[in-house]
């Protein structure tokens, strides 16, 4: 899908200053910090700051993000350079129709020497994981991930093992008609804090690509920008911004609306409104706010509430975009009760 602000919104990232290089990440500096990620992105990704800062977000906000597009759009290259950013452990899995729960979440194996089975952790026990193709692999497989995207944690071999922290898990996804996909379940999309899309990158963009390619790759000029234990700061301290009475209620007004708009099947949850409400959080203090306005839900609702609608025309590939289509005519339609 593409995301583009409902009318009389500032676009998200217009006018935001994003520093070159880290400083002090104490208490006073916490929004530069997230600026800093911001910008640490663009050093391989050009002319999608809209995307990159709702990936920050989305970081910012504790969740996962899925991005699907076309093969060739960026998604790896953006997934990549936000774990370089990130610093801490990336692992990555390619996705294929063959991949086990256990080669996700690990396994017990025997141990000849110490004369029993020794448990060997799996990918997942990291900071990020990056998962390229999610739809590629089965139902079965993709299991695996909701509990660690949901309690950060998993069980194996009946013992509830607790993940890194920070972890995140950033997926990617390629349209649902292209051959050996298999869609990802509601209960699943769900989990994802965002979903968006990049789009095709106008040829201008598409010539610095090149250009940068023939130097070497964008992706070697990202280097860590954030700690993991700074990442942790950033999110206690998104949930510091206040969040007014009013503000509230005009975010549960556009996720009620989705329950009640004709063109849907299925509204969001109370999870996604919870969601919602973080991510707003997380645009005031990467702004530079310590509290929330409306514009901040006005920006935000479809890259949050998109994948977790159902539009009654599923039929044929889009699905998403046309959910994000969706909760955008909802926000327009929501009257800001102030």
């Amino acid at each position: 899908m593409t995301i583009s602000p409902a009318t009389g919104s500032p676009a998200p990232g217009a006018g935001l200053p994003y520093p070159t290089a880290p400083t002090d990440l104490g208490p006073d500096a916490l929004g530069g910090a997230a600026r800093t990620l911001a910008a640490s992105l663009t050093r391989a990704i050009f002319d999608r700051r809209e995307a990159i800062e709702l990936v920050v977000i989305s970081v910012l906000a504790g969740g996962h993000v899925l991005l699907e597009d076309l093969p060739g759009t960026g998604k790896t290259t953006l997934a990549r350079a936000l774990a370089q950013s990130l610093g801490g452990e990336l692992r990555r899995v390619q996705a294929t129709a063959d991949l086990l729960p256990a080669d996700i979440t690990g396994s017990s194996i025997w141990d000849a020497s110490r004369g029993g089975f020794v448990f060997a952790p799996g990918p997942i026990f990291s900071n990020v994981l990056l998962v390229d193709e999610l739809n590629r692999t089965p139902p079965r497989t993709q299991s695996a991930f909701l509990e660690a995207m949901d309690e950060r944690a998993v069980t194996v071999d009946g013992v509830r093992r607790q993940l890194p922290d920070p972890f995140l898990v950033v997926a990617t996804q390629n349209p649902l008609e292209q051959y050996g996909t298999y869609p990802l379940p509601e209960g699943q999309l769900d989990r994802f804090t965002m979903a968006l899309q990049l789009g095709r990158n106008s040829l201008e963009t598409e010539r610095r690509v090149m250009h940068a390619h023939l130097a070497g790759l964008p992706l070697d000029e990202v280097t860590s920008v954030l700690p993991p234990e700074g990442l942790v700061s950033l999110r206690a301290d998104v949930h510091r911004v206040h969040v007014a009475g009013p503000v509230l209620d005009y975010a549960l007004a556009v996720v009620d609306g989705t329950r009640r708009y004709p063109a849907l099947a299925l509204g969001a949850s109370t999870r996604a409104a919870v969601s919602l409400m973080r991510c707003v959080q997380a645009r005031a203090l990467l702004h530079g706010r310590e509290h929330a306005i409306p514009d901040d839900v006005r920006a935000l609702a479809p890259a949050v509430l998109g994948h977790r609608v159902q539009p009654l025309d599923t039929a044929g590939a889009g699905g998403l975009t046309r959910g994000a289509e969706a909760v955008q005519a909802v926000v327009r339609a929501t009257s800001v009760p102030f």
